[in-house]
């Protein structure tokens, strides 16, 4: 189990032992789940402060990992104010710059390419098209899984070092990042303004996947020391 998954588990732990226990005597998993109205408008605000921190399109991984731990924050019932969700993009901005930009190029070329191939000037552009826009595809995954995994103190070295495993252990995850991406792309390219909640439903569920999967891994690791 990596660093920082084992911080994640050390501050949920933290969290249960602060929590009121149920009915049944368990603990509520997600207190900021309780309350589902709540959670439905922090995933529109979060789609909104991703917005704005986004803007200069190559601060999007940095706006999209600074979303992310806003709404496991939430989740977990601690504090997530707004100065804290910038706090934590600038955080995440150095790391983050350069697939920032890579991936705001290759956005270019798609878009450069499908505009050729409507024309009908590219030759042969539905392979080009075809091979370009998964190259695309595979880049925006890969960079909103990283983006999902980063945390306040993690390295973004360690992050990517760890991403092929975390990606390969969960291929139906992975497979969802790039299902809701698609929604988001669909939505938005309907109407415009969908785009703020478009986003929440993005960093919402990267963070939903990825807490299904310390869920995973947590019940693998207790059945594997009994």
């Amino acid at each position: 189990m990596t660093t920082m998954h084992a911080r994640r588990l050390e501050r949920r732990s933290r969290a249960a032992s602060r929590r009121r226990p149920e009915a049944d005597g368990s603990l509520l998993r997600w207190p900021g789940a309780a309350r589902p109205f709540a959670l439905f408008a922090e995933v529109l605000w979060v789609g909104a402060l991703v917005f704005v921190v986004a803007l200069p399109v190559v601060t999007w991984p940095a706006a999209v990992a600074a979303g992310a731990t806003h709404v496991r924050r939430f989740l977990y019932a601690e504090a997530t104010a707004p100065s804290t969700f910038f706090r934590d993009a600038v955080r995440a901005l150095p790391g983050a710059l350069l697939p920032g930009v890579g991936t705001a190029i290759l956005g270019v070329v798609v878009a450069i390419d499908l505009a050729l191939l409507t024309d009908g000037v590219l030759p042969g552009g539905g392979l080009v098209a075809s091979v370009i826009g998964a190259a695309g595809i595979a880049a925006f995954v890969v960079t909103v899984l990283a983006a999902s995994l980063w945390s306040p103190g993690a390295a973004w070295r360690d992050v990517w070092r760890v991403l092929p495993r975390v990606a390969r252990s969960d291929l139906s995850g992975t497979l969802s990042i790039a299902v809701a991406l698609g929604l988001a792309a669909v939505i938005t390219w309907q109407f415009l303004p969908l785009v703020i909640p478009a986003l929440g439903m993005v960093v919402f569920a990267a963070v939903a996947l990825g807490e299904r999967r310390l869920v995973r891994w947590t019940a693998a690791a207790d059945e594997s020391v009994d």
